[in-house]
């Protein structure tokens, strides 16, 4: 009788701790997502800096390839007389224009960025906590080609508008999930590795 008396105690016990380590986990869980967004779908990225002439003519010459890093006030291109010059220092991103092609006044010839300016930008489903992320918010986010390696930033902008347009039309009940930018300011000069168009992963903390 001891011995059955034994093991059974030691049964209860054993179900007992697992209970209560299963509901202590449930409660870190639920207490970490309760103040965190999750945004699976993000990149590296900069605003594209469109280079174009203020009148129409024919492009002369280019004097950059894609991946050049130029200098603020140097020369890209020329078209016509006139010479198509950075405002700021920045990488090239595009040369899409052929030297003879007749070109618009507007019309862009080259494209760049500006490494300062990177973003992690993630879009996020307007139902899964979209309400919740405020600018101000730490941001904790990895980068696919550096595998777990954390990463830290803060959210300083949420779209206003959603990334679709137009009206989609559907003989189903369910209305259409819309998806908003939203994106985390990070200090560059502290992560040199990260490069324009990286994918990543989010995590929003917040209040």
């Amino acid at each position: 009788m001891t011995k059955t008396h034994s093991r059974k105690t030691w049964i209860i016990t054993g179900v007992a701790s697992l209970a209560i380590a299963a509901v202590a986990g449930f409660s870190i869980y639920w207490l970490m997502n309760a103040h965190s967004v999750y945004i699976d779908s993000a990149s590296v990225k900069a605003d594209v800096i469109s280079l174009a002439p203020s009148t129409s003519g024919t492009l002369e010459s280019v004097y950059v390839n894609e991946g050049d890093q130029v200098p603020a006030n140097y020369t890209v291109a020329r078209v016509g007389d006139q010479l198509i010059q950075t405002k700021v220092a920045g990488i090239i991103t595009s040369v899409p224009n052929t030297v003879g092609a007749q070109i618009n006044a507007g019309q862009m010839v080259v494209a760049m960025i500006d490494p300062t300016q990177l973003r992690i930008v993630g879009q996020l489903d307007e139902n899964k906590g979209l309400s919740r992320v405020q600018i101000g918010d730490p941001v904790t986010f990895t980068v696919d080609a550096f595998g777990s390696k954390k990463y830290a930033g803060v959210v300083d902008e949420v779209a206003p508008t959603a990334n679709s347009a137009g009206v989609v039309f559907n003989i189903s009940n369910q209305r259409e999930t819309q998806q908003f930018d939203v994106k985390a300011r990070f200090d560059t000069n502290a992560y040199p590795e990260l490069k324009n168009g990286m994918s990543a992963r989010m995590w929003v903390t917040t209040q």
